[in-house]
């Protein structure tokens, strides 16, 4: 095979790869947990379908047939991937998303050396900006998988299948740490917290099988009091760990109040403060439990976005990137 047909060959598996790209991006928009990331994933899949054009160009001025038939099955491939990744949880659907991305950076590189070899300075110059793309993709979707394996939201949200998929995974890998992965498992959505949270309170009170009359008639009076009820009495009766456990539901909930925030004075602090008290916490810990806070109380985007940055910044430097 000539270098001349090896490029067209992968062009034309660009033109596809790109195209899927583009559309899983877009399926990916109404994952996002900040407006922050809705705007830049946008932007991905507005620059993916410039990247599409670049490369059916750069195809059709080197003798290649114009592809109709191609954009369609990108398409196509885009569709049934997100449609079959409802079975898997978040992390799975993400690492396959990395796995398209590196196939997408190695092919570029790939076609980098067929053109340098070839001597066409515009298939080369093509090939260095689709190299610059994805090495950027694949670093971001790197920290987004750290967030996640840190313990703090990462910057994209389960589908509900997709959270329960991930808890029946956890279920499956380790059943007998079923109700610290529950806890521990980052969950979402407001009403889905709410449903697991109380499904981990009734597991713990299951398990102990010591709470009190006086306890379980509190479950019914609300969730809130229920919840504050229970740990108070599991400290008070020596029950550390079904404490941490009923605690640790309740910050996944947002149902903590102020004074036990990791900033103090929070409640009092405007928009700007709240920015940079947020900016100095130093564990996903921390971060997690003012994100929940902000949701379910204070509702506001530009804190919750310095929080979701900042968590990004200890994933960044868990996984070795830098900023």
């Amino acid at each position: 095979m000539t270098a001349n047909a090896k490029i067209l060959n992968q062009l034309r598996a660009l033109v596809l790869l790109t195209q899927t790209e583009e559309q899983i991006a877009r399926t990916r928009i109404s994952q996002a947990r900040t407006d922050a990331v809705r705007r830049e994933l946008n932007q991905n899949a507005d620059h993916a379908a410039e990247r599409t054009q670049a490369i059916t160009d750069q195809l059709r001025a080197l003798g290649g047939v114009p592809d109709v038939v191609t954009p369609a099955i990108g398409r196509l491939s885009a569709v049934l991937k997100a449609t079959f990744e409802q079975a898997e949880p978040l992390e799975e659907a993400l690492l396959q998303d990395l796995q398209l991305e590196h196939q997408l950076l190695d092919r570029a590189t790939y076609l980098k050396v067929l053109a340098e070899k070839a001597e066409l300075p515009k298939v080369r110059q093509l090939a260095e900006r689709l190299i610059t793309a994805h090495e950027a993709t694949v670093e971001w979707l790197t920290v987004v998988l750290a967030e996640e394996a840190i313990g703090g939201p990462a910057a994209l949200q389960p589908t509900p299948l997709q959270r329960v998929a991930g808890g029946a995974a956890n279920v499956a890998i380790a059943p007998y740490r079923f109700v610290t992965n529950r806890v521990n498992e980052t969950l979402d959505s407001v009403a889905q917290r709410r449903e697991q949270a109380e499904e981990r309170l009734g597991e713990v009170a299951g398990k102990a099988g010591q709470l009190t009359g006086a306890v379980r008639e509190t479950l019914a009076a609300g969730r809130s009091a229920s919840l504050r009820r229970a740990e108070r009495i599991a400290r008070r009766e020596g029950r550390k760990d079904e404490a941490n456990l009923v605690k640790a539901a309740r910050e996944e909930l947002g149902d903590v109040s102020a004074d036990e925030l990791p900033i103090k004075n929070y409640d009092s602090l405007a928009q700007p403060d709240a920015i940079k008290a947020v900016k100095q916490l130093k564990t996903a810990h921390d971060i997690n439990v003012v994100i929940r806070y902000e949701e379910t109380h204070k509702n506001r985007s530009s804190v919750a976005s310095a929080a979701q940055t900042q968590l990004a910044a200890l994933a960044k430097e868990a996984v070795g990137v830098s900023s």
